[in-house]
């Protein structure tokens, strides 16, 4: 008896403990349930343009993170085609990576519009933007569940046809056919379960079976070793034809054969064209070209491309 009046008050004194902090964090899981979100559908939302094919410009953009004194972008202008390959290039905080995040709205523009087939993107409804956008951010987000269900996540009517050929295009049909249980494999929470570049591979899958009209990649094929992303943009070059395509990129040798490559440097275009003519005009790219490239490199770029890797519909 005197054992079981010790543990009730042990467990009493436990109760005492726990309770304040579970009262601290039900107010934290409060404020987040309470929270509005910045981002909101507009009052009244603008259809997308009928025979929209995915068209984006950027008119005079501003942007600065809320709170901060001094605007991460200023004053940017270009128009992404579809058909052509955008690339964007600079150094690390040169604002490419923000560019890219304010096509989908992960956050609003200071000033300045951005247009998707000449409707404003803040006049569309969310759903129907983030429809049109297939968006790879360089660390993949995987959730829990079969690779299946996480490449078809974005396209749920996928059957398994096109899930399997938007993993062969993403070239990871290889390893998941190494698996005991193929596209049936589990993921664990994040992808913690599967390498990097294999992460990679998976997320680039997700966002082509979505089959969008917009594709943004960033930085998404950095975990990748050279032969698997020589092959990926080759496949992706032809998957990918007619739709928009925009790339962040930190290696030139990933950029140089796009449509179309803006060079940033503290938030501003310092630089736009074809590489050939950026090796002539922009000396930020031509800083960039001789820290990672070797003269033979450099070389072979000026070089004309073979037919089919330069883009008729976008160079990868």
């Amino acid at each position: 008896y005197a054992l079981q009046v010790i543990m009730s008050f042990l467990m009493i004194s436990m109760v005492f403990i726990m309770a304040p902090r579970a009262a601290v964090s039900v107010r934290r899981v409060a404020e987040v349930l309470d929270t509005e979100p910045s981002i909101t559908d507009p009052a009244k939302p603008q259809p997308l343009a009928p025979r929209g094919m995915g068209r984006v410009e950027f008119r005079d953009v501003t942007f600065a993170y809320p709170g901060a004194d001094e605007p991460v972008l200023s004053n940017i202008s270009f128009v992404a085609e579809p058909g052509q390959t955008t690339a964007f290039i600079g150094s690390t905080g040169s604002g490419k990576s923000t560019l890219v995040n304010l096509i989908p709205r992960f956050y609003d523009v200071s000033a300045g519009q951005i247009l998707l087939d000449g409707v404003d993107i803040r006049h569309l409804r969310l759903t129907d933007l983030a429809s049109q956008i297939g968006y790879v951010p360089q660390k993949g987000v995987l959730f829990r569940g079969s690779i299946a269900s996480n490449i078809a996540y974005g396209a749920p009517e996928a059957d398994k046809a096109a899930i399997a050929h938007a993993a062969e295009v993403a070239q990871a049909s290889d390893f998941i056919a190494q698996l005991d249980d193929g596209m049936a494999s589990a993921v664990a929470q994040g992808g913690s379960n599967v390498s990097g570049g294999q992460r990679q591979r998976l997320a680039i899958a997700r966002a082509l079976a979505a089959q969008p009209q917009v594709y943004i990649f960033d930085d998404s094929s950095s975990a990748l070793d050279a032969r698997t992303d020589a092959a990926l943009r080759r496949r992706l070059t032809q998957e990918v034809a007619g739709k928009t395509v925009l790339i962040v990129g930190q290696r030139i040798n990933t950029i140089a054969q796009a449509d179309n490559i803006i060079v940033l440097d503290e938030g501003k275009i310092v630089g736009q064209g074809r590489h050939q003519e950026l090796m002539k005009t922009c000396a930020v790219y031509q800083e960039i070209a001789a820290s990672q490239l070797s003269e033979g490199e450099l070389a072979a770029f000026e070089r004309p491309a073979p037919l089919g890797t330069a883009a008729q519909g976008g160079a990868l």
